[in-house]
């Protein structure tokens, strides 16, 4: 009688034992998962965003939650012209935008993470990609999440040289490196006469020439020295 007592007591400790440690996990799970965020976005180096003015953003059939038409509404307002359905992409878009979303149940369902990726419409290639993780606490709304991706990607760009920034000569020699005018040789016994403003112009277009790689950087010293 004792034995068969013993060993009741024995597996009701041992079941309330198993039952605190799965308690205690769950309990040390929710807390450090409940609460977590993640928001990262990549842009390949060599990708201009502001160069894709098209784009045709893939639905799938499966998704009935008009995610394809928020991510398409956001592009929208970054000046983007899109499109959106479940076929191929146009052969004339600049971009093919994808999606992954993940839901997840907790009184509601709620989306849990969001990965947006910009591709070229011929390769698919990466160009650009983003990623939202919210969990339980820290939970937003679909619009939300399709802000805070597409934002995420377009202040991950690289910052493009502006042309408002540049001089008329610089822009011109852009377009047509023959346009920078070479100094007037000067004749023996005169002295410089090169208005300082010129001189910086072409100094400056030079530089920009040699930014984008229209000329080389044994060029670029060549014409510098001549330029005075």
């Amino acid at each position: 009688m004792l034995l068969k007592k013993f060993k009741q007591n024995f597996r009701e400790i041992t079941v309330y034992r198993i039952l605190k440690l799965a308690v205690l996990l769950f309990a040390v799970t929710s807390f450090t998962t409940g609460c977590m965020n993640l928001a990262t976005a990549n842009v390949n180096p060599t990708t201009d965003l502001s160069t894709l003015k098209t784009m045709y953003v893939k639905h799938y059939p499966s998704d009935n939650s008009g995610v394809n038409q928020e991510i398409a509404d956001k592009l929208r307002s970054k000046g983007v012209t899109v499109t959106t359905g479940s076929g191929a992409a146009p052969s004339n878009v600049d971009a093919l935008v994808t999606y992954v979303d993940r839901w997840m149940w907790d009184i509601t369902m709620y989306m849990l993470e969001l990965t947006i990726t910009i591709r070229d419409p011929k390769t698919e290639a990466p160009l650009a990609t983003g990623n939202s993780l919210h969990t339980s606490l820290t939970r937003k709304s679909q619009t939300a999440m399709v802000d805070e991706v597409v934002n995420n990607i377009y202040s991950a760009a690289p910052i493009a040289t502006s042309t408002a920034t540049q001089t008329p000569a610089s822009k011109a020699a852009l377009i047509n490196p023959s346009s920078v005018a070479a100094p007037t040789p000067l004749s023996k016994g005169s002295t410089l006469t090169t208005n300082p403003n010129d001189l910086v112009q072409k100094l400056r277009a030079l530089s920009d020439l040699k930014k984008n790689g229209v000329i080389t950087e044994d060029e670029y010293t060549k014409k510098k020295k001549t330029a005075y």
